[in-house]
């Protein structure tokens, strides 16, 4: 018994001090870069990426230098609040003001109270608001938890095809390991049809953080109890919190979370960003490619 439980820990050792020697070799592999590509670049970031593409150096390099491309271009960090806040008016995705059972940020998803048709607003509302998830993400957690609520979602309501496509693409190619499950609650008989067609846009690894809940369905309930205080979990997802969400509350703390990322990218000079070396300028950037398949996110 002691002989198994030695091995298993020399195991893990091994295991350990070989992903390690990835991570060495993915930073030595995308060479020489600078400003907020560094500063995104942590070994913990550098990690998801291996984890993702299934520790292939290559293939994480490649992942990573389009992300920095793509963040180079669109420029996440730089979103505000009150160039969006438009869109979150009837609180369709929101940050929760609770965690999981684990200390995970959630992200609440409404997709029945969409109130906007632009589909560049609406992706530069949800990539602001995963990147405010991160921001908030406590020490030592890495993921977040997406609770969808179809309470009022029809088919007249689903976001475009395209806005599916890129929700998907953007998720599983520059935030790769960053979700730890997404939990759609109560999704009426009429999402079957609209999800044969989303599912095709998911990798296997994101397609199996999927997890439906239906609440007369005890084992799914169970899921939920197991994943969130009941006290703190709204009422819709089958808690027992009547906590509503406030526009003009969730816009204040919106505010001061703008304060603290520009703190933490810094208020770097544009145009030095622009030109950060080892190409990853937002003038040499190809048009991002649709969903692409194999993208853990």
């Amino acid at each position: 018994m002691m002989r198994k439980s030695h091995h298993h820990h020399d195991s893990h050792n091994d295991e350990h001090v070989n992903q390690e020697k990835k991570v060495s070799e993915l930073r030595a592999a995308i060479g020489p870069i600078s400003g907020r590509s560094l500063q995104y670049c942590t070994d913990a970031c550098l990690r998801r990426y291996l984890e993702a593409r299934n520790w292939s150096v290559d293939k994480s390099k490649k992942m990573l230098e389009e992300t920095l491309r793509w963040r180079a271009a669109y420029r996440p960090e730089e979103i505000r609040w009150h160039e969006i806040a438009g869109e979150g008016e009837t609180g369709k995705v929101y940050k929760a003001d609770f965690h999981d059972l684990e200390g995970r940020t959630v992200l609440v998803l409404k997709p029945g109270k969409q109130n906007t048709s632009s589909h560049d607003n609406q992706m530069r509302h949800l990539v602001y608001l995963i990147e405010n998830a991160i921001l908030n993400l406590p020490k030592g957690q890495e993921q977040m938890v997406w609770l969808i609520d179809f309470t009022g979602w029809s088919l007249t309501k689903a976001v475009s095809m395209k806005t599916t496509k890129e929700t998907a693409h953007i998720l599983q190619s520059h935030y790769p390991e960053r979700l730890f499950s997404a939990y759609l609650y109560s999704p009426p008989r009429i999402f079957e049809a609209f999800w044969k067609i989303v599912k095709y846009f998911l990798d296997p690894k994101t397609f199996q953080k999927v997890r439906f809940i239906y609440p007369k369905n005890e084992e799914s309930m169970e899921l939920m109890r197991r994943s969130f205080d009941a006290a703190t979990l709204p009422a819709e997802f089958g808690g027992e919190s009547t906590s509503q969400y406030d526009h003009e509350e969730f816009s204040r703390l919106m505010a001061k979370d703008d304060i603290r990322s520009t703190d933490f990218w810094g208020a770097a000079d544009a145009e030095q960003e622009k030109h950060a070396c080892n190409g990853y300028s937002s003038s040499e950037v190809a048009p991002e490619p649709a969903a692409a398949a194999g993208h853990g996110s």
